[in-house]
């Protein structure tokens, strides 16, 4: 499969918007870490026309760091949903089901730290297919089935992935 410079900053800026969406749920709980809004911040100066520095990846892992030392699921999820907004800039160009949970990633996060905080998945979803640009879709389609959890999760990825594969801009 191969993937244009185009096509990763067109998922990126997507990515990106979907995690910003859940970013406020973060900084509710952990205020003054700046971490996840960097790492998202960083995912739209590539998707704006940045190169992929090291910057990137180190603001991607230290969003990791942040959803691993959160107070609780919800801040976890969102600053996951950072994470993968910064690693879309990495998709690799395999056909593998693994790389399916990197582009549904910041989408399935934000969706499930909404709903962890008693928001609506579903609008989320809804929000994330509205807003994906024909690339994402695109990118997926040439993608064999992720292969999601058995969780609620999972169930979200299940969710994004199929509306995504039959999503049309």
């Amino acid at each position: 499969m191969e993937l244009t410079q185009d096509e990763l900053r067109a998922l990126t800026g997507w990515a990106a918007d979907c995690a910003s969406r859940a970013l406020p749920l973060y900084e509710s709980r952990v205020p003054g870490d700046p971490r996840p809004a960097s790492a998202v911040s960083a995912a739209r100066e590539f998707a704006s026309g940045a190169p992929r520095t090291q910057a990137l990846r180190t603001a991607a892992w230290a969003a990791l760091a942040a959803a691993g030392s959160a107070p609780d699921p919800i801040a976890s999820a969102a600053a996951r949903a950072a994470v993968a907004a910064a690693g879309a800039a990495y998709l690799h160009p395999l056909e593998s089901p693994h790389q399916v949970k990197h582009i549904v990633g910041p989408a399935q996060q934000a969706a499930w730290a909404c709903e962890l905080a008693g928001g609506d998945a579903e609008a989320e979803i809804r929000w994330a297919l509205d807003h994906a640009p024909p690339t994402v879709p695109d990118i997926l389609r040439r993608s064999p089935p992720g292969k999601p959890a058995k969780s609620r999760l999972g169930e979200l990825h299940r969710h994004l992935e199929t509306a995504l594969r039959r999503h049309q801009a």
